[in-house]
């Protein structure tokens, strides 16, 4: 949810993150709908060790989502510290839309950690993110009614904030498991007065498990990775995110050594409550899932791998966040090994 102080014009908004990026945000906080973590960052061969060396990967992401009344909500907005309380009742439609190019590396050791394999990488972003709103503001005050339309809208084009990750993964027969922690360094362009932004003004952190099922020699493959995210407080805003679950999971059958095929699905939660003295909003939980087609393709590039990925989500029982479709287009390089390079940790585990 989002609250445009200019005309005490509330409505919602959206927050995209690739690979933990954001896109528009709200000008009080990060309230609902607006998440560190990205539904489907994890995808096939995720928990599958990959080659020891230096990995690259770029990813293209777009996603177009809406919102109406169903996630902006009535609220009791307490002014200043004079005591009146104002009753608001919003009736707004937000569109927005993000192209945002996701790129960095993935460093895969040699040396076993702990009997796995551990791997670090550095995400960045860089992109464009538009957002309009538009929509009719009901408040009371006392026994006085007031009503005020209009539409408000953003563009910005800049850097997103940086992402680290680790992960460790352990191999055995057909069964994979992984651990993994992930951050949010907050130095992308965000401003809490902005209607879209392409940082997200606070610092996170995420952890968690993950398993892959997968038998080279048949090609099934099964893949799910859970976790957490914890959010530092907004020191702009003085708003701070809920706890967040998150469940990415993927399935694909090899057609040939080079192709396969799939499906694709997450599911987004908040378990915690938004809290803050800059929430006004209350706990405001969000959720949303997703489901779509996938597909791979693996050719050789010299001495490395080459792989090409392309898959989509349409999202639905979204709850206090926007919903709509998003696409992921990843190009990745890395050395050359018997297992596919999808399985090179964070960078390709799309």
């Amino acid at each position: 949810m989002r609250c445009i102080s200019r005309g005490r014009f509330s409505a919602i908004a959206l927050c995209v993150i690739a690979a933990a990026t954001s896109a528009p945000q709200r000008a009080v906080a990060d309230a609902g709908g607006v998440s560190f973590w990205l539904p489907g960052t994890f995808g096939s061969l995720a928990a599958v060790p990959g080659q020891p060396g230096l990995s690259w990967a770029t990813i293209y992401y777009h996603t177009t989502v809406s919102a109406g009344t169903d996630v902006s909500v009535a609220r009791e907005i307490t002014i200043g510290g004079s005591g009146v309380t104002v009753k608001a009742n919003v009736n707004a439609n937000l569109d927005a839309k993000a192209d945002l190019f996701l790129f960095g590396p993935n460093y895969t050791f040699a040396t076993p950690v702990l009997g796995g394999q551990a791997a670090v990488s550095m995400m960045g972003v860089y992109g464009r993110n538009s957002v309009s709103i538009a929509g009719t503001l009901l408040a009371g005050v006392g026994g006085i009614n007031i009503e005020r339309s209009g539409q408000i809208s953003d563009s910005l084009t800049a850097f997103g904030d940086l992402y680290p990750q680790a992960t460790l993964k352990w191999h055995s027969g057909v069964h994979n498991f992984m651990i993994y922690a992930m951050g949010d360094i907050p130095v992308g362009a965000y401003d809490s007065t902005r209607l879209a932004n392409a940082g997200i003004g606070h610092g996170a952190i995420d952890g968690g498990a993950g398993y892959t099922y997968f038998d080279p020699t048949k090609g099934h493959e099964f893949s799910a990775v859970a976790g957490f995210t914890y959010n530092l407080i907004n020191p702009s805003t003085n708003y701070q995110n809920g706890v967040d679950f998150h469940l990415d999971w993927a399935a694909s059958q090899f057609l040939s050594k080079q192709v396969f095929v799939g499906v694709v699905g997450y599911l987004y939660n908040q378990v915690g409550c938004d809290s803050g003295s800059g929430d006004k909003v209350g706990c405001f939980q969000s959720r949303v899932a997703g489901i779509g087609p996938q597909i791979g393709y693996i050719f050789p590039v010299g001495q490395y791998h080459g792989f090409l990925g392309l898959k989509g989500y349409k999202e639905f029982d979204a709850q206090n966040r926007p919903d709509g479709w998003n696409v992921w287009l990843t190009f990745a390089i890395s050395p050359a090994a018997a297992i596919p390079p999808p399985a090179q940790s964070a960078l390709i585990h799309k």
